[in-house]
């Protein structure tokens, strides 16, 4: 199987260049051996600001996931905001201050007795390879290792309540509900753990094809199932309770000659509101499903690998391009189209009041208006290296959004 961050930089934009600057870019030494297009893109163009976002507070959390892919994505619950890098540090922070709350590491340390305590300054251990994103709940905070571990650890203290090992590579966020942890894993198997204990309750296998892109789909719990995309582009409900198959629609059909041109992963979390599920794949196919049944209530044409967001009655799609959308979630129709982001690597858009928020991969935020998706205000919170940008969806709470970028830093930033 061909598999990996190699082949995922085949497919779409995956190299993080220097942030904008103000020097003349004839004596820029990071620009000289840019090509045109990748300058072109790195310049942002004036906007007309509504406000200024602010940067609140923000805190280091080792060195992040570099250059690794990653959907490593900070957890806010508790009064906390909880965050890991990829080598093996979870940290949990004050969400109004920044301040540390507890920290743990997790990367494996082969010294022993009254030395390691020293040698350990020095030494950064075996990687954790921490990758599916965090998610708190009953007082737990909950993910996943690119090594087929599963964690729990004490939301309040740090401490671990269980692991489970599970087969495949956990690269998405786990989901909590109705007593389960459900886990999906690149090897194609959909679990259901105990939430308390850790305990397999249950597991459902789907296809894997013999290519498919760096990344699997996070499960959405509705209804008492597991709504959860697969490589070979279906969608399918999995009883909570039992791991049954309720029902399986396929969503985008393989086609095409080569591997390359048959890829149908849907890689993103389906959002489910209202009886439907929406989902949307790799090859070109955003869906309305119907919750109960699985029948197709429309498709349209889009691309991505990004989960979609929605607020009211509009959906918003970052597509392959990095080209936002917004469309009525009741009948896929396209409201707007924002195309002065692309190539920029953007994140999945975060609904913040009347507006949307994608990060980029040069460090910035950007806030869309979510009735004609025109740009508003902007923050630059990486630095300028190719790996301090963003690469997941901010977090909300309220007037505050926290970020996390690729060099492990965790800021919070406020609006008027």
């Amino acid at each position: 199987m061909v598999k990996g961050k190699h082949f995922l930089a085949a497919l779409v934009p995956v190299l993080f260049l220097s942030g904008c600057s103000s020097i003349p870019e004839w004596v820029n030494p990071t620009t000289w051996f840019d090509d045109e297009e990748e300058q072109d893109v790195q310049q942002l163009k004036p906007i007309d600001e509504l406000f200024q976002p602010d940067i609140k507070w923000d805190s280091g959390v080792g060195d992040g996931v570099k250059h690794y892919f990653s959907r490593l994505s900070p957890a806010n619950a508790y009064g906390k905001v909880f965050a890991a890098n990829r080598q093996g540090l979870v940290k949990a922070v004050d969400e109004n201050t920044g301040d540390k709350v507890w920290e743990i590491d997790l990367a494996e340390y082969h010294n022993e007795g009254y030395l390691s305590a020293v040698t350990n300054l020095w030494a950064d251990g075996i990687s954790a390879k921490i990758s599916g994103g965090l998610v708190a709940s009953y007082e737990t905070l909950y993910f996943g290792t690119e090594n087929g571990l599963v964690l729990a650890l004490d939301e309040a203290t740090g401490e671990i309540k269980w692991q489970q090992k599970v087969k495949g590579e956990v690269l998405a966020t786990p989901v909590v509900d109705g007593g389960f942890v459900v886990v999906n894993t690149g090897s194609g198997i959909l679990y259901g753990l105990d939430a308390e204990t850790g305990e397999e309750k249950w597991i459902y296998e789907s296809e894997v094809p013999p290519l498919t892109l760096r990344g699997i789909s996070a499960p959405a719990l509705s209804a008492g199932a597991a709504i959860v995309g697969t490589a070979n582009g279906k969608l399918s409900a999995v009883v909570l309770e039992s791991g049954q198959v309720a029902w399986e629609q396929v969503i985008a059909s393989a086609s095409g000659t080569t591997e390359l041109e048959r890829l149908v992963d849907i890689d993103s979390q389906a959002l489910v509101l209202g009886g439907v599920v929406y989902t949307i794949s790799y090859n070109g196919t955003l869906a309305a499903v119907e919750l109960r049944t699985g029948r197709v209530i429309w498709k349209r044409e889009y691309r991505s690998y990004r989960r979609i967001s929605l607020d009211g009655n509009t959906l918003f799609v970052v597509d392959d391009s990095s080209q936002v959308y917004g469309l009525d979630r009741r009948t896929g129709v396209e409201l707007w189209a924002q195309t002065t982001l692309r190539g920029r690597d953007l994140t999945a858009a975060t609904p913040m009041d009347s507006y949307v928020v994608v990060g980029d991969k040069f460090g910035f935020l950007h806030w869309l208006r979510q009735s004609d998706g025109q740009l508003v205000a902007r923050i630059e919170v990486g630095g300028d290296d190719e790996e301090e940008g963003i690469y997941v969806a901010p977090v909300r709470n309220g007037k505050v959004l926290y970020t996390q970028t690729r060099d492990g830093d965790l800021v919070a930033i406020s609006i008027p």
